[in-house]
């Protein structure tokens, strides 16, 4: 019997498995650069981390007054993002070690992601952790992306756990108030270090406030252990 038993954990894939945003952001970059925004900086993308790729280019073309439609924008950006993924993507070592302690004690995980369910596959395939997370839920497949909970409560159903019985993983404010509204608890690890004193993240069980440089595989596995005897 394991320490975790009746335990899921639902982990957000890009900041939080993967470093994958700086490749968002290099596909949002030339997405609009193709469209003749030629001035999308780091910061401008910062505004969009935790945001569902299909959220994010509706509100570039609100915001730029692009002519394109949102799907031609989306077929787009996931297919300057595939390119770099199927390259480069790398997850972080500590949040490897920790699917692994977790998917050696047979605790039920799943992947609940903005991204496209193609960027989801190519990601998990390129770093190996496909055969570990088999159980994935991209934002396309719900109604509604974060903050809504649908992903969380997708994953959750898809596991066949009891959304109080599920711990999430997430990089974003936008994360943490869906794993909220799910009413999930959540562990916190801010991909951009200023957000970390925004409100939504106030709402999770741990918070690393030093984000990846400061998570523990180790560290976390004892938290959830813990939180199971505490009930």
């Amino acid at each position: 019997m394991s320490s975790l038993d009746g335990i899921s954990v639902i982990f957000d894939l890009d900041g939080t498995l993967v470093d994958s945003e700086p490749n968002y952001y290099e596909a949002g970059r030339q997405t609009l650069a193709e469209y003749g925004v030629d001035d999308f900086a780091w910061t401008d993308h910062e505004g969009y981390v935790g945001i569902s790729t299909q959220e994010t280019v509706a509100d570039w073309k609100r915001r730029y007054g692009l002519r394109a439609p949102v799907e031609e924008l989306l077929a787009v950006k996931n297919r300057h993002y595939l390119d770099l993924a199927r390259t480069s993507a790398r997850a972080y070592p500590e949040m490897r070690k920790f699917v692994e302690l977790l998917a050696g004690e047979g605790v039920p995980l799943a992947v609940a992601s903005g991204s496209s369910p193609e960027a989801i596959s190519a990601i998990l395939a390129r770093t190996g952790l496909d055969s570990l997370l088999p159980t994935v839920v991209s934002a396309d497949e719900v109604a509604r992306g974060k903050p809504a909970p649908d992903v969380f409560l997708e994953a959750a159903r898809r596991l066949g756990a009891d959304p109080a019985d599920c711990v999430v993983l997430e990089d974003a404010a936008p994360g943490a108030a869906a794993a909220h509204a799910a009413g999930m608890r959540c562990i916190a690890i801010p991909y951009v270090a200023a957000q970390a004193d925004a409100p939504e993240f106030a709402t999770a069980q741990l918070l690393v406030r030093g984000g990846q440089s400061e998570f523990s595989a180790r560290a976390a596995y004892a938290w959830l252990e813990r939180s199971v005897r505490a009930g």
